[in-house]
């Protein structure tokens, strides 16, 4: 029973993790990238007003850093102890339950990648250093696919922290709720790869 409340407790930790700061800080982060279809002093703007935020470095490594340690280190051993029969049964729900997990592998890798070449770089963050990085092709098209994986893990991890909350009761409330986050994941998924193509159109 111990081992139960904690593996319960853990896994409502992870959910609430994976919403609260780093689906916050995704959508904020998609927002500050969208700048650069506005050229690069729109976006080395946007991100030199988050360069000089207060306490940037404790806000970063306890609200950013932390949340997605844990989520995506606990996300992966769900993903590696979990059952998978999407191909026994073929339920949606079911193919979804198993792309959230691929998805969940590929953005942690994703965003190791990220923080790898932008943030512990050693260089000053700018458009100039984004435009060189997707100047690869390797670099550019695992970005893209880096970003429609992390969009669709943050919808459809939303739509299950509505059902697992308490939040959409009923088929009818989660039904609506999975063509909401439809919606929104084609939006966000729009704006990410946007703004990435915004840098190799004017790098």
């Amino acid at each position: 029973m111990a081992s139960e409340k904690r593996d319960f407790v853990a896994r409502r930790i992870h959910s609430l993790a994976g919403v609260v700061p780093v689906g916050l800080f995704l959508i904020e982060h998609f927002f500050t990238n969208s700048m650069a279809t506005k050229g690069p002093k729109a976006f080395n703007d946007a991100v030199g007003t988050l360069q000089h935020l207060p306490y940037l470095g404790a806000i970063e490594f306890l609200f950013i850093f932390l949340p997605v340690l844990y989520h995506g280190v606990y996300g992966l051993y769900i993903a590696y102890t979990a059952g998978y029969n999407a191909g026994k049964f073929g339920w949606f729900r079911n193919w979804m339950f198993v792309l959230q997990r691929i998805t969940g592998v590929i953005t942690f890798i994703f965003i190791v990648y990220h923080l790898w070449t932008t943030r512990f770089s050693g260089n000053a963050p700018s458009f100039d250093m984004v435009a060189n990085i997707v100047t690869s092709p390797f670099a550019f098209w695992f970005m893209i696919i880096g970003i429609v994986a992390a969009t669709f893990h943050f919808t459809n991890g939303l739509w299950s922290f509505f059902v697992h909350w308490g939040l959409t009761v009923g088929p009818r409330a989660q039904k609506i709720s999975a063509y909401v986050m439809m919606v929104f994941f084609l939006i966000m998924s729009y704006v990410g790869v946007a703004a990435l193509v915004a840098f190799t159109h004017q790098a």
